[in-house]
């Protein structure tokens, strides 16, 4: 019995805040608090699982450490923070037999977290309160404050303190000497607390089943019970655990009259409640050893330790009522003994108050009122709501009837509607056959209008592109021509000042000079021809840009004519061939020609398209000759020219084996000045310009498909719209 209020001890839930309880170690939160020291609600947490691991090592820093969150927590405002550090604040007060303290704080903290509605920190207030009096043996209002935060953690779908709410009403039949009803109650509380890998709930349930199977005398089971809650102690490392443990077996080995394994655990009880200054199991540990004393007929120990552990019960209020009978019922049973009868009936009297008190009749009315109390506002809460469920369905039922008659009626008057739709559907008939031809006329001059109205804004869509080109090409053919002249200086001036230069060297070798001055001068000439070469070389670059901007800014070389792509195609391959080989006279290319045959005439400026064909394939050339330079003479350059007709486009098709292209550089191709050459090649604009005249000059696509190191092909695809309609060929369906 003793080691019940251990138990109740241990069952208060003092867990450690969740974000930090893989923290177990105090030294590692102590050394985060060291080093990070910013006021916030993560340093109360950690202040919080600090305490908490210190809880059964050293109460007293745990406590310190739990003020200290909980004025943080006031400080930021933090309500959930000051709840938890109240709950821990009453645990170690109580662990420390300070019950007023203790009481306060819980007290504090269920009606903060009532005002929160937070409804698993106020099951667990209520689960602090009602172990805070079974603690004082006052089970009446422990069990009232269990049926009180029993729903609430129901609510909260709080498994582990709901468990534990049920072991203090279990706890109560144990007190109020309702043994055979809390066996089962405990039995399945021990149960789910192994589930849960609730280690203090089940030391909890093995303290209380021990004290009942002690109470009905089964000693065998009381000591196996006491046997696993010390080892759990022992793995738990709780030392106030263990040493009420060892009282326990001390008591149990008492009543099986074996003193000297009674002592031998009472000795054991005695060192740990030293080591840990443990005065709550003192009162106990003193009993048990009376018991073992009165075993070997040694009165006077037995009447000193029984006394001392009145007084202390009596001072303390630890558990007083339970203690403080078994020490009178001591004391009497040994002064009877002496023949001392006078202080023998006085304790026995004593005793027997403290019997009325622990399981009087009006104790036991007042625990069955409540529990059955309990039990009928549950039945009575499932009857409301089966009644209201019963309700619903009634409700549905009759919600259901009535849709079904207003389907009958409603089919009813589907069947009249149909009727008379029928007859209005016969009468109709003949309006719409004459109607009909009517509306077909109109649809086809509507649809002739639609024609018209969308070939007129096409139409006015290509006027303003047109304008807007024709303004940007004057503007750019202004700034070109306009940094012509400047150009013009300085590539004149550039070549004039080489040709200087070549004359002062000349001056300056009949000139008599030391040699540092001569080796100076060489220096310097060789600096200014070097920086003259390169203004040279950068102005002839921006020429030839300027050049090609004219060219850009053109909107065309000349008017539409009829046109064969096949023969355009052809000679511009030739054309550009040959060019290329002019300035590469090793290079070699096998070329390749697949022309569609009959392939329609189209209306386009054969310059323009002949200029975008020479660009393309300058590209190409370029690319088979680096490949060329990089692999040697392994390499077999190679391009294929093609045209095709599709359904609504005419295509024309260059393709190479040359060093492809990567997908960043295929994204930015047209772009205007982006070129991959290196500086002085390329000006960046032949692909930009023949973009334009390809999509804005013909209202076609142009398009590239490559894969790096393998190959580059370019489509130019121009609408058939630009052919006559008498060139147009159907096409097979194969082609199709």
């Amino acid at each position: 019995m003793r080691c019940l209020l251990i138990a109740l001890l241990l069952s208060v839930p003092a867990t450690a805040p969740p974000a930090f309880s893989q923290l177990a170690a105090p030294d590692s939160l102590r050394q985060l608090l060291r080093t990070q020291r910013r006021p916030d609600t993560v340093r109360v947490r950690r202040l919080q699982a600090l305490a908490h691991s210190l809880k059964t090592t050293d109460a007293e820093q745990a406590t310190q450490v739990s003020h200290q969150a909980l004025r943080l927590a006031r400080a930021l405002a933090d309500s959930v923070g000051q709840g938890e550090a109240m709950l821990a604040l009453s645990n170690l007060y109580r662990r420390q037999n300070q019950f007023t303290v203790a009481h306060r704080y819980a007290r504090q903290a269920q009606r903060l977290f009532a005002r929160l509605r937070h409804y698993r920190g106020e099951s667990r207030a209520w689960l602090e309160l009602s172990t805070l009096a079974m603690v004082q043996s006052r089970p009446i209002e422990a069990l009232q404050a269990a049926l009180r935060g029993l729903p609430l953690a129901e609510r909260a779908h709080d498994l582990q303190t709901q468990n534990r709410l049920r072991l203090v009403i279990g706890t109560t039949y144990y007190q109020t000497g309702n043994y055979t009803e809390a066996l089962p109650a405990l039995k399945a509380s021990l149960r789910i607390g192994r589930q849960l890998g609730d280690h203090q709930m089940v030391l909890t349930v093995l303290s209380t089943l021990g004290d009942s199977y002690q109470m009905l005398h089964d000693w065998p089971r009381a000591l196996r019970c006491y046997q696993q809650a010390l080892r759990l102690n022992r793995q738990q490392g709780d030392q106030q655990g263990e040493a009420g443990s060892e009282i326990s077996l001390a008591e149990v080995y008492s009543r099986l009259g074996n003193p000297a394994a009674a002592l031998d655990h009472g000795q054991q009880a005695r060192a740990l409640i030293r080591t840990h200054h443990d005065e709550y199991n003192v009162p106990a540990l003193q009993l048990a050893l009376a018991r073992a004393y009165q075993l070997r007929q040694q009165p006077d120990s037995t009447l000193a330790l029984a006394h001392s552990a009145l007084a202390l019960s009596q001072r303390s209020r630890s558990n007083s009522n339970s203690n403080s009978r078994e020490a009178a019922q001591l004391l009497a049973e040994t002064y009877a003994s002496q023949r001392r009868f006078g202080q023998a009936y006085r304790f026995r009297t004593l005793q027997m108050a403290y019997d009325d008190t622990l399981s009087g009749e009006d104790t036991q009315r007042r625990t069955s009122a409540l529990r059955y109390g309990y039990e009928l506002d549950k039945r009575r809460n499932q009857i409301v709501l089966l009644t209201k469920t019963r309700q619903l369905q009634a409700q549905k039922a009759e919600r259901q009837q009535l849709r079904f008659r207003g389907l009958l009626v409603g089919l009813g008057g589907v069947l009249l509607l149909a009727a008379l739709l029928l007859r209005n559907i016969y009468l109709k008939q003949a309006s719409n056959r004459r109607l009909k031809g009517k509306n077909q006329q109109i649809a086809a001059q509507r649809d002739h209008l639609d024609k018209a109205l969308t070939e007129l804004q096409a139409t006015q869509a290509q006027l303003v592109q047109h304008e807007k080109l024709a303004s940007l090409g004057e503007l750019t053919a202004g700034v070109a021509h306009e940094m012509q002249n400047p150009l013009n200086f300085i590539n004149n001036f550039s070549d004039l000042s080489l040709e200087l230069l070549d004359e002062l060297a000349d001056g300056l070798d009949k000139e008599p000079l030391s040699a540092e001055g001569r080796a100076l001068s060489a220096e310097l000439l060789a600096e200014l021809r070097k920086d003259q070469a390169c203004i040279n070389q950068h102005g002839r670059r921006a020429a030839r840009i300027v050049k090609c901007m004219l060219e850009h800014s053109r909107v065309s070389s000349g008017p539409a004519e009829e046109t064969d792509l096949n023969a355009l195609t052809e000679d511009c391959l030739h054309r550009a061939y040959h060019s290329w080989l002019t300035e590469h006279p090793d290079f070699s290319a096998h070329a390749t020609l697949h022309l569609a045959p009959q392939l329609p005439r189209l209306r386009v400026v054969p310059q323009d398209l002949c200029r975008v064909l020479l660009s393309l394939l300058a590209n190409v050339f370029y690319a088979l000759h680096e490949k060329q330079q990089q692999l040697g003479p392994a390499f077999e350059p190679a391009v294929c020219l093609s045209t095709r007709q599709t359904g609504s486009t005419v295509q024309i098709t260059v393709r190479d084996n040359g060093t492809g292209m990567s997908p960043a550089v295929r994204k930015h191709v047209f772009e205007p000045f982006f070129t991959t050459k290196p500086t002085g090649e390329g000006t960046g604009l032949g692909l930009s310009l023949s973009y334009d005249i390809v999509t804005k000059g013909h209202r076609g696509t142009l398009s590239v498909e490559s894969r790096e190191g393998e190959y580059t092909e370019f489509v130019i695809s121009l609408p058939l719209t630009l052919a006559h309609p008498a060139e147009l060929l159907p096409q097979p369906a194969a082609a199709a």
